[in-house]
């Protein structure tokens, strides 16, 4: 494999280029690499390649010229192209195992070093530019990010790391992150190396390390368990494992909520709220479900029907009913729940609100909300009729985002919310 460098700061690959496993798959010929600087291509006498973007506004924009020039060069036209063409920028899609994979299958790759706040955009119009970033965070310029691409792919290069098995056992190579490793000594600070990487037994390392590989998949990056590659033993696994979702509570708030003139009220309860809800709950393996209102002939209500499903003649004909209906419970108040949590947990729960409107800070995202539920119970509050009223809302730690915000129509029904929002909390496996 080639791979062309376009850099204004060609002399930062140098080192990393000319070390280690790089220098010897250049000697072995698995690999090379050509260094362009786009200033030669640069026409003026002090070889600017950088300008004022039109419009307006901060920092300097990369010149089509330069960059073109260097293009011309390696081979690239409106309708020819030696190999791929990758931007790195921050603006582009994210490099992933695959991406990786899917280049080392090229044997020529071009690389552009994006610099300043980024190329004339009509540089993608005329040749086929792929963007990709390393990060949601921002660099100096493209070479740290491109060495970060130039080893992701030539790993996985034939002969590269000498023994093949390591870059296929190495984390996203199966979709998982990887399991702990340890090495000599067999005992270091008073920690000791776990005794079944000690035993021999050849099948139990592998069963151990599989198992701790989706361990901490799950705890740190659970979004790649929708795509690994899962055996039906690993599943069982996963369902093993303690949930998250178990220090989640979901409260249905009936008082106080608004009406359509924005007016404080209180709305009766609904039988589909009440069943659809407890059968979202208890899917997603919550702590509770919570319904809220003061009213005494709801509460009786509310009794009555729980009572059907989880004693009487109800738990008999529907025992999957019967399991989500025991997580009801009622509570006159946020203030009384709350209350009742921290009694029954230790700590004092995130109250979070949820809304269809935008919000002010402080809003916390989905995934923040997965994390907090490592550190702590969260309340997370749904309101009835219009949506939670000023004084329920007052009592809120923070917002979870609103769901299609940016749509022309948002008015999902609460159970709809509901679930929509536990399944971006939780996903499949927390």
């Amino acid at each position: 494999m080639h791979i062309a460098l376009i850099s204004i700061f060609p002399e930062f690959f140098s080192g990393p280029l000319s070390s280690g496993l790089m220098r010897r798959a250049r000697e072995a010929g698995i690999l090379s690499f050509s260094l362009h600087n786009p200033r030669q291509w640069a026409h003026d006498r002090h070889r600017t390649v950088d300008g004022r973007p039109y419009g307006g506004g901060p920092g300097m924009v990369m010149l089509p010229g330069p960059l073109a020039g260097a293009l011309a060069y390696l081979g690239f036209g409106r309708d020819q192209a030696p190999g791929r063409l990758l931007l790195l920028s921050p603006a582009g899609r994210p490099i992933t195992q695959a991406l990786a994979r899917s280049l080392a299958a090229e044997s020529f790759l071009t690389l552009i070093c994006g610099r300043y706040e980024g190329v004339d955009a009509r540089l993608a119009e005329l040749f086929p530019l792929e963007a990709v970033s390393v990060g949601d965070f921002v660099l100096h310029g493209g070479e740290a990010a491109a060495l970060c691409l130039v080893e992701a792919v030539a790993r996985l290069l034939p002969g590269f790391m000498g023994d093949e098995q390591s870059g296929e056992e190495e984390s996203f190579s199966r979709g998982l992150l990887e399991y702990p490793h340890y090495t000599r000594p067999e005992e270091f600070q008073g920690l000791s190396v776990p005794e079944i990487l000690r035993s021999g037994d050849h099948g139990r390392i592998a069963a151990w390390r599989r198992r701790a590989s989706l361990e901490t998949t799950r705890r740190l990056r659970p979004d790649l368990l929708t795509t690994a590659p899962l055996e039906e033993e690993d599943r069982d696994l996963l369902r093993s494992l303690p949930r998250l979702g178990r220090n989640l509570y979901c409260g249905l708030v009936h008082y106080p909520v608004l009406d359509q003139e924005k007016n404080s009220v209180a709305v009766s309860l609904t039988n589909l709220d009440i069943h659809d809800i407890a059968r979202i709950s208890c899917t997603y393996g919550l702590g509770g479900y919570f319904v809220l209102t003061p009213l005494e002939d709801q509460r009786r209500l509310l009794e009555e029907l729980v009572r059907h499903w989880t004693q009487g003649r109800g738990k008999k004909r529907n025992p999957h009913r019967a399991r989500a209906l025991s997580l009801v419970r009622w509570f006159a108040g946020i203030a009384e729940t709350v209350a009742h949590l921290e009694a029954v947990t230790g700590r004092s729960p995130l109250v979070v609100g949820t809304t269809a409107a935008d919000e002010d800070p402080p809003v916390l995202t989905h995934r923040r909300l997965a994390e907090i539920l490592a550190e702590r119970p969260v309340l997370l509050l749904f309101g009835t009729g219009h949506g939670l009223a000023p004084e329920a809302r007052d009592l809120c730690h923070a917002f979870a985002p609103s769901l299609r915000r940016h749509g022309p129509y948002n008015h999902l029904p609460v159970r709809a919310a509901t679930a929509v929002t536990l399944d971006r909390i939780l996903g499949d496996w927390l």
